[in-house]
């Protein structure tokens, strides 16, 4: 069975999210800088059957769109040119970061381990995807 993939796109970095096979359990794959992310994933859609993608979709409390709403938006532009047949779906990413970093706290990191804001986007990406994976089979 195809994976499942979800990005949380930011302005600097992007954590990616990947689940196993049989689309049960969502791992962090990397986190790569902003402006790699097409050529990244083009390769890895090469070497892997993907049939979705989530994307992050920024909202405010009230559920309005966030300032990063205008990057992420440009983002998923250009992955719709250059993957027009992969289908792709939003997914809420409110307190994914802060879910992150209680993640983080939680496993015992050390306060140096825990700045390390590329862990922080990839665990936000895992989030989502295992949260996304949850929802589905309700």
């Amino acid at each position: 069975m195809p994976r499942i993939l979800a990005i949380d796109y930011g302005q600097k970095r992007t954590g990616i999210a990947i689940t196993d096979e049989m689309q049960i359990i969502a791992s962090g794959l990397t986190t790569i800088a902003s402006e790699t992310a097409i050529l990244f994933l083009k390769d890895y859609f090469a070497k892997e059957k993907v049939e979705k993608v989530l994307i992050g979709e920024p909202k405010q409390m009230n559920g309005e769109p966030s300032q990063s709403t205008e990057i992420i938006e440009k983002f998923v532009t250009k992955f719709i040119n250059n993957f027009p047949d992969m289908p792709i779906e939003r997914v809420d990413e409110r307190f994914t970061s802060k879910m992150a970093f209680q993640t983080m706290i939680d496993s015992g990191l050390k306060k140096k381990q825990r700045q390390n804001k590329a862990l922080v986007d990839e665990i936000s990406a895992t989030i989502m995807l295992q949260d996304y994976l949850t929802r589905k089979m309700f």
